[in-house]
C-alpha cells in the first residue's frame, strides 16, 4: 500500500457541471454541457479518495452573467472554482464538450385560436346552431426571439370530421411546431358547437 503514498499520479474525473444563467429572460440555443472531465495530480491516498468521492460529487456551478454577450466558458474561471474543490492536488486541465455558449432574449407571444368556420363539413340539410366554443380561446408561447416572432398571430383549427349531423364537442390538436426551445401553454384545444337540421329538411 505504500506506492499510494507516492506523488506524482494522475487521473482524470468525471464531474457534473451546471451552467447558472437568468432561466426567465433568457434561452440557450444549443446542450448546454452538463459534464467536465477534470485532470488532476498528486499523491496516490488523495487520488483514490476524490475518485471515490466523485460518484457522489456536487455540481459545480459556472454562472453566465451577462448571457447577451457570453459566447464560451472561461476555462481559466473554471479551473479556478474546480481547484478549490482539490485542495490537495493539481489541476492540470479541465475538458467540457463544448465550452461554446449561445444565448438569446426570451419573450412571451400571446397567440388567438379560432375556428376555421368555412371548412367544417356539415351533412346536407344540418347546419351549426349555436356559437362555436374554444376553449382556451388563447394561448402563450414563451422562447427566444428569432423563434418566437416566425409564429402566426392567429392560429386557425380546422375540424377534420366529415359529414357532421350531431352536436360537435372533442379535443383537437393546435398546429404548432415542436421545438424543445419553445414552451407552449396548450397543445390541445377543445371545441364544441351544436347542430339542427333545417326545418324544411324535416318536412320533406
Amino acid at each position: 500500500m505504500n506506492v499510494l503514498n507516492k506523488d506524482n499520479y494522475s487521473i482524470k474525473l468525471s464531474y457534473p457541471l451546471r451552467i447558472e444563467y437568468d432561466y426567465s429572460a433568457f434561452v440557450p440555443l444549443q446542450t448546454l454541457p452538463k459534464r467536465i472531465s477534470v485532470n488532476v495530480s498528486g499523491d496516490g491516498w488523495s487520488l483514490l479518495q476524490k475518485s471515490w468521492l466523485n460518484f457522489n460529487a456536487q455540481p459545480v456551478t459556472y454562472k453566465v452573467r451577462n448571457p447577451n454577450k457570453a459566447s464560451f466558458i472561461n476555462s481559466t474561471t473554471l479551473t479556478d472554482q474546480i481547484t478549490e474543490l482539490f485542495p490537495n492536488l493539481k489541476v492540470n486541465y479541465v475538458v467540457a464538450d463544448t465550452f461554446e455558449l449561445s444565448f438569446e432574449r426570451k419573450i412571451r407571444k400571446i397567440i388567438p385560436i379560432r375556428v376555421d368556420s368555412l371548412g367544417i363539413n356539415m351533412r346536407e340539410g344540418y347546419v351549426i346552431s349555436s356559437i362555436i366554443n374554444v376553449s382556451p380561446s388563447l394561448i402563450s408561447v414563451d422562447g427566444p426571439v428569432s423563434l418566437i416572432q416566425s409564429y402566426p398571430d392567429t392560429i386557425r383549427v380546422s375540424i377534420p370530421t366529415p359529414k357532421i349531423q350531431n352536436n360537435f364537442d372533442e379535443s383537437l390538436p393546435i398546429p404548432l411546431p415542436v421545438s424543445p426551445m419553445v414552451e407552449v401553454s396548450h397543445r390541445d384545444v377543445y371545441v364544441s358547437f351544436e347542430v339542427a337540421q333545417y326545418l324544411n329538411a324535416i318536412s320533406q
